[in-house]
């Protein structure tokens, strides 16, 4: 058996032929069909998802602590390294359970999108090689064949002729991103992840503009699944807090506006004692003129007297 044979053995027919039944109960409408099966393979990876997202949480408790072993060992690399693997196993932090649910959904992406592509021929040759991925054993899904590929605008098995699958899949992968970051004070950490932020999204955008809509369709879907589960493992992370319109904490006065103002009590500023000087100094060249005034006027009586 060839890897190819093994590939469309035990993934792409089952794939294919999971797609045509759903197709088929679900009143015949292949968006639908996408739409549950993206709910149903989540469901699956649900363990997975979870681990990884306990994983992400874990490895930022104990990102201060990595970051002391960077200064200390930085010159080091082996120290390092097993000074890391000791703070790993000491926490029971798994840096690959951050990345397994990734790397398991790209055969699940591959196969769907071969999937979409076989259950939507356009051709003669292309619906005989349709015919060749089915179970004899299921009638089900040969009556189903040919599938109608329209769901609401979307001819499924063509890109979007709009940019509105794109801009769905790059803005629910953004705030799926933006959620997930944990934050961080090491600079060099705080930009690979404002880079991955914003690359990610960016690429998978480009990808539906090239892809058939119906892959962008899951997409989408898997996007909001992941940022429900997010949201209840660990609520909006970064996404609130970085918002416009979000609440910061009051900045810190410096050492400068801590200090008190010489020459006058706490809280008082330069101006107020120039101010209160000015004042009195007026005060008392009023209370001269006055003086001056009640003065000459009393010396002409003391004259007339």
């Amino acid at each position: 058996m060839t890897i190819t044979d093994a590939w469309n053995l035990f993934l792409l027919e089952p794939m294919l032929n999971s797609l045509i039944v759903l197709y088929k109960v679900l009143f015949e409408n292949f968006g639908l069909a996408i739409i549950v099966f993206t709910i149903i393979v989540r469901f699956v990876m649900l363990p997975l998802t979870l681990k990884q997202l306990h994983a992400s949480k874990a490895m930022s408790a104990i990102s201060p602590k990595m970051q002391e072993l960077q200064k200390k060992y930085g010159n080091d690399r082996q120290r390092l390294s097993q000074e890391q693997m000791k703070l790993y196993k000491e926490f029971g932090v798994n840096p690959a359970g951050c990345l397994l649910p990734t790397i398991v959904q790209f055969p699940i992406w591959i196969g769907l999108y071969q999937s979409i592509v076989q259950a939507t021929p356009s051709t003669p040759d292309a619906l005989l090689d349709l015919a060749g991925h089915l179970y004899s054993w299921l009638p089900m899904v040969h009556e189903a064949v040919p599938l109608s590929n329209h769901f609401l605008w979307l001819d499924l098995g063509s890109p979007d002729p709009y940019p509105v699958m794109a801009i769905l899949t790059a803005g629910s992968m953004w705030v799926q991103q933006k959620m997930m970051t944990m934050p961080t004070s090491d600079p060099k950490q705080e930009s690979i992840n404002s880079m991955m932020q914003w690359t990610m999204p960016a690429m998978f955008g480009f990808f539906t503009l090239q892809f058939p809509s119906g892959l962008a369709l899951y997409w989408v879907i898997s996007n909001f699944i992941s940022i429900g589960i997010q949201y209840f493992v660990t609520g909006w992370g970064t996404l609130l807090t970085s918002a416009p319109f979000a609440k910061r904490p009051p900045k810190e006065p410096t050492d400068k506006a801590k200090q008190k103002p010489a020459g006058g009590p706490a809280g008082s500023s330069p101006s107020d004692e120039s101010g209160k000087g000015t004042g009195d100094e007026t005060g008392k060249h009023r209370g001269k003129r006055k003086d001056g005034r009640g003065s000459r006027r009393s010396r002409p009586r003391a004259a007339r007297g």
